[in-house]
């Protein structure tokens, strides 16, 4: 069960809210109160493509975990840290979740090196479970080998490494084809995760 300080700092000075797994009621979705979701995390990811998964899916009660490539809290490159993990890579497996999360930035390029999650990838697409993966997050997917013939997004930056995995790759801002849920950028984090709670509604 997720319970952390996440403290940011930035123009504003120092800020930091607790998330907590216990069961507000805030929304009131008992299919949503039973999901639980992975989320992958390095240093320097994209800060809101980790902090509003965060809060979204906690905010309609659904169970979340942070892991990380090691036990150290992780920071955005944009200075929002240090955010603390749950556990890491290496000491979860996909039997455990319902969906799995991974938020872009620079940490894809660190999470894609990594054979642990790569398996774990791997382990969620051959159970059909929802992954959802936004702006350079694609490029984990990529080293997973799962993309291709799939129908998917990405930033922009990273067209040409999608298509060459194989990928039917599409300039919309959230793209679903099977498990598989992406998005551009920042700015769709809004229908992406609508279409992550949608899925895990369903599932």
């Amino acid at each position: 069960m997720r319970s952390a300080l996440i403290a940011g700092t930035g123009s504003g000075g120092p800020a930091c809210a607790q998330v907590t797994g216990i069961r507000t009621g805030m929304v009131g979705n008992m299919a949503l109160a039973q999901r639980t979701v992975l989320i992958l995390a390095a240093d320097d990811f994209e800060d809101m493509e980790l902090l509003y998964p965060l809060y979204r899916l906690a905010e309609e009660d659904v169970e979340v975990t942070v892991a990380g490539l090691d036990d150290h809290p992780v920071h955005g490159k944009k200075g929002h840290g240090p955010v603390p993990v749950d556990t890491t890579v290496e000491q979860v497996a996909e039997g455990d979740f319902d969906a799995l999360v991974i938020p872009g930035g620079f940490a894809p390029d660190k999470l894609r090196r990594s054979q642990a999650v790569l398996e774990l990838v791997r382990a969620f697409d051959g159970a059909g479970k929802p992954i959802a993966f936004i702006c350079h997050a694609g490029w984990v997917p990529i080293s997973a080998r799962i993309l291709v013939g799939r129908r998917a997004t990405s930033v922009g930056a990273i067209r040409d490494d999608m298509v060459n995995a194989g990928a039917d790759w599409v300039d919309e801002a959230t793209v679903v084809d099977g498990n598989l849920i992406s998005a551009r950028t920042p700015a769709d984090l809004g229908p992406w995760m609508k279409a992550l709670l949608k899925a895990l509604a369903i599932g």
